[in-house]
């Protein structure tokens, strides 16, 4: 076994791992897994983290003891935290307020300083320049565009797959975050192997890196999101884009699929960008023959949260699989051809002439969402909220320019506050008429668990958003909820105060 006398010294040289089930023809070619989650906390992120800290150290810009300020995210964060803590620096990660429970905890157990803030990306790396700025012996990492970071893959990654297949590895594939392990390792390989070795990015299939609208994804770490309304299309300055022969964009329903076979079928626990990567993997080695050797670089492990992915409540609630105890679920209630949408920042009138033209009832709900073009359907944290012909008549009828203005609920269950403040008559948008966006419910659900897992999520509901594979496949009004509930059998008894009782 070897032995190390830092922790700095265990990061790299992580297992290649041969799959045997999963790749098993022996027409096909032979697929090495390189796991990532054998570094020290847990991520590839942690070779990064430890050549740009080094780096740093070594020009000068860190100090000996000095403060690193970051708004690194998720496995980097993590990496920047640990490895910072063992090289004897205060590390401040500026973050978005939403940023999950669990990763803020592994933070703080790091040693590290968690500054939550409601605000944009933008903002935050503003904010976290300034902190760098106006603290004594203070130093900004920005691992996106730190050229230490592709230089860690160049220098460890590219040639540990070099000698652990003995220079067979034809084909390299790995997710793309902020590019640095594709730019890094794959120029290598294609640099020792005289071009032969092909490089593949693997993709989220709403990543904007392979054309997809840049909307959310239920798989962290891989692709690029585009907040709505960001104009700001700059890509990462590690990624070197000439290195990547061609990417291969994967859904989010075939990512969680591949990573709990490769649990189920090969006893390997990873996470989601690990099943991005695989996913590609197995799709490429489809058309590849017994004389290719295909490396798959699995970014991270399973065990930080095992609650999504193998857990098949998530997978039922989020509609990525069904109710296989009955044959009758909102997958035959849900109208796919008539979810409609509304942008957040529509004038009333244009949000009204918008719907009429598309031939919406007037209890119709239609979705108040985050404006951008859409390839997919919408997430469901792009939806704002909701509103319906009825309630925005009723709304321009009134005249509604109160700040503190609310709407009826279309089946008269109470008032709701608006989405956002009114600043003033000239400004009010649709967004500042809508109902609060309605729980979600997964389209595998009957309609009975979807009314309990509605009152679960909002006591006082008056509709759900019903996602397919994590999207929202349409909207179902509460009377709608029950009517399908009592048509199936299950008796209700009276709402009171907003609840739904299901008699036994």
């Amino acid at each position: 076994m070897t032995r190390y006398e830092t922790l700095a010294d265990a990061v790299g040289a992580t297992p290649l791992i041969r799959l045997t089930r999963l790749a098993a023809d022996e027409h096909g070619p032979r697929v090495y897994v390189k796991l990532e989650a054998a570094n020290p906390a847990g991520t590839v992120k942690d070779r990064a983290a430890l050549s740009i800290l080094r780096a740093a150290r070594a020009d000068g810009s860190l100090p000996p003891g000095g403060v690193v300020v970051t708004t690194a995210t998720g496995d980097t964060g993590i990496g920047v935290a640990a490895l910072g803590a063992h090289l004897g620096h205060r590390v401040i990660v500026f973050a978005h307020a939403s940023s999950p429970a669990a990763w803020q905890s592994l933070l703080h157990a790091y040693g590290a300083e968690v500054r939550l803030l409601d605000a944009p990306p933008q903002e935050l790396a503003r904010l976290a320049s300034q902190h760098a700025n106006d603290t004594a012996d203070a130093w900004l990492l920005a691992d996106a565009d730190d050229p230490a970071g592709a230089a860690a893959h160049a220098e460890t990654t590219g040639p540990e797959i070099w000698t652990d297949t003995d220079g067979a590895v034809t084909h390299l594939v790995a997710a793309i975050g902020t590019g640095a392990l594709l730019s890094g390792a794959g120029a290598y390989l294609k640099r020792v192997s005289n071009g032969r070795v092909v490089v593949v990015g693997a993709d989220t299939l709403s990543s904007s890196y392979s054309g997809g609208d840049g909307s959310r994804t239920y798989i962290e770490g891989v692709g690029r999101v585009v907040p709505a309304g960001d104009l700001d299309e700059r890509w990462p300055g590690n990624l070197d884009a000439s290195v990547i022969d061609s990417c291969i964009a994967v859904d989010d329903r075939t990512a969680i699929a591949t990573v709990r076979a490769l649990a189920a079928r090969e006893g390997i626990l990873a996470g989601g960008s690990s099943g991005v990567a695989l996913a590609a993997a197995l799709e490429l080695a489809g058309g590849l023959s017994s004389d290719d050797v295909v490396v798959v670089v699995l970014p991270d492990s399973g065990r930080r949260d095992p609650g999504a992915y193998f857990d098949d409540g998530w997978m039922l609630a989020n509609g990525f699989v069904d109710d296989d105890t009955s044959g009758v679920t909102l997958r035959s209630l849900v109208p796919r051809a008539r979810t409609l949408l509304v942008q957040r920042d529509a004038s009333p009138h244009a949000a009204l002439d918008g719907l009429t033209k598309a031939g919406a009832a007037a209890s119709d709900p239609a979705l108040v969402v985050e404006p951008r073009e859409r390839a997919l359907a919408p997430h469901p944290e792009d939806v704002v909220g909701w509103t319906t012909i009825a309630a925005l008549r009723a709304a321009i009828a009134d005249e509604v320019r109160r700040a503190d203005a609310g709407l009826a609920e279309p089946d008269g269950a109470g008032r709701s506050e608006p989405v956002e403040p009114v600043a003033d008559a000239d400004s009010l948008t649709v967004a500042h008429l809508s109902f609060p966006r309605p729980p979600a419910v997964g389209i595998g659900l009957t309609a009975v668990a979807a009314l309990a897992a509605a009152r679960a999520d909002q006591p006082a509901w008056s509709a759900v958003l019903v996602l397919d594979d994590g999207r929202v496949a349409g909207v179902l009004t509460r009377a709608e909820l029950e009517g399908h509930a009592r048509a199936s059998g299950a008796r209700l008894s009276e709402a009171i105060d907003g609840f739904v009782e299901l008699e036994a």
